[in-house]
């Protein structure tokens, strides 16, 4: 059950039902939307990311944990967390994407059993800092948002196809058993990301973000796009000029590889028509795990983060 209680001055739920949720079309495409990845794809692929993993000598759960550090496009210098199993075999290769404020380590939770995992921290974020991007999600979301070609949002998605470089460079045997997990600020990016990277084999995806510009950009927040709102409201035209070349939703359609969605009825900070228009829109295998919430603190979280766990066991099982 959605929650029947809550602090903000708009309805989370933005009155859409499950199945009204489910019915949300795809948005209008840009016509040189596909060409304008394809380049960027085509571009990162030239970068040489000098990946340099240090052990940490830490374990935990049956991982061990590394320092990671390689360098992007445009020079930018990315950090994060690599985790190996301290025994048995390697035989796939995750990069997992992180929420709008970063990370503050690698994470030990996941059941991704016989597995390197790879936490690269997006550019800007944790452990990257590149001014002058700022850290807070609020202005983060705007760096160079007049200029599509540069805007941040296409530099976190160079900075993930990077990640999987990385990681075929130190794991080569893990080729064809790649997988991505992202929620939030995550899940848009490997949505906007994995189309064009034919690397990767399957993909978890929990609220979304980036789905259907059009639409949310109507939908007050309390997130990082409440800031591309007011933007937009003080300088028209601009933030959707590049935002166009940026809607998760538009991405998915170009998305054939089976992807597992957590998707959320009701979510303060990113509107559940956006999320939702990205699971309408994937074009391959999907399935759907509806959550009563998300970014909001309710009753049956607990249970349901564990049942979440649980379907990503059995979805990645035989990648």
């Amino acid at each position: 059950m959605v929650p029947q209680q809550h602090p903000f001055p708009f309805d989370p739920t933005y009155g859409y039902t499950l199945e009204d949720l489910l019915a949300i079309e795809q948005p209008p495409e840009v016509v040189d939307f596909k060409p304008f990845w394809t380049t960027a794809y085509r571009e990162a692929m030239n970068v040489k990311p000098k990946a340099r993993v240090v052990d940490t000598g830490y374990t935990k759960k049956g991982w061990r944990l590394y320092d990671l550090f390689y360098t992007s496009t445009g020079g930018k210098k990315i950090g994060g967390w690599m985790v190996v199993p301290t025994a048995g075999p390697i035989r796939r290769g995750f990069v997992i994407g992180h929420g709008y404020g970063g990370r503050a380590n690698g994470d030990f939770h996941y059941p991704l059993e016989e597995s390197v995992i790879l936490f690269p921290c997006m550019r800007g974020q944790s452990r990257s800092p590149n001014p002058p991007i700022s850290e807070n999600p609020q202005y983060h979301v705007l760096h160079d948002i007049d200029k599509p070609d540069r805007y941040v949002i296409r530099g976190c998605v160079e900075d993930t196809w990077l990640a999987f470089t990385v990681l075929l460079n130190l794991f080569p045997n893990v080729a064809g058993h790649l997988g991505y997990l992202g929620g939030s600020f995550g899940g848009g990016l490997g949505a906007l990301a994995l189309p064009w990277d034919d690397r990767v084999q399957m993909a978890h995806f929990r609220v979304p973000t980036f789905g259907h510009v059009p639409l949310r950009m109507q939908l007050p927040n309390v997130g990082s796009g409440a800031a591309v709102i007011e933007f937009s409201r003080r300088h028209p035209g601009m933030a959707e000029n590049t935002l166009q070349y940026y809607d998760a939703a538009v991405a998915a359609k170009y998305l054939n590889i089976p992807v597992h969605c957590a998707c959320a009825l009701f979510d303060p900070a990113v509107a559940p028509p956006g999320q939702f228009a990205v699971y309408n829109a994937l074009a391959g295998p999907k399935e759907l795990y509806v959550l009563d919430a998300g970014h909001f603190p309710y009753d049956r979280e607990e249970v349901q983060n564990v049942e979440v766990m649980a379907e990503i066991e059995k979805f990645f099982k035989e990648l």
